[in-house]
């Protein structure tokens, strides 16, 4: 099982809280941005720094994991790996037009419903929905 980090970025909104979504770049279904960890950074700070490179996205972010989800990562040559994803609650504070990435995913804000109805991945639509009633509350 491989390990990666994942930035659930939200923001508020008159609402309660909007959640980001991204697609991936090769399958094109809604996530949110996640990548591998680097030997020269925190869990945390690798996740800050996908949420940048993926999406466009800084601001205040949790430094202890929010949860976990597991998906399987398809590889070069029809190889693939289960992954679990260890997810770091990120607040948006601010978006950049211009970004690493930019040219290479789409980028929506849903409200917690909606965002989870967009996602596949089970556990990961429970942190989305979690995150949504500790808003509420």
């Amino acid at each position: 099982m491989a390990e990666q980090v994942g930035a659930l970025c939200y923001r508020k909104a008159l609402r309660g809280i909007e959640i980001l979504l991204i697609t991936t770049r090769q399958t094109k279904r809604w996530a949110i941005p996640k990548g591998w960890p680097c030997a020269d950074l925190k869990l945390y700070e690798a996740a800050e720094r996908e949420a940048w490179e993926e999406a466009g996205v800084r601001g205040k972010i949790k430094k202890k994991a929010f949860g976990h989800f597991t998906y399987t990562k398809y590889l070069k040559d029809n190889e693939h790996v289960t992954s679990i994803v260890s997810v770091y609650l990120l607040e948006v504070r601010r978006e950049r037009l211009q970004f690493p990435e930019r040219h290479q995913r789409e980028l929506i804000w849903r409200h917690p419903r909606e965002a989870a109805i967009l996602v596949k991945e089970p556990e990961l639509k429970s942190l989305i929905l979690k995150l949504g009633r500790k808003w509420k509350a």
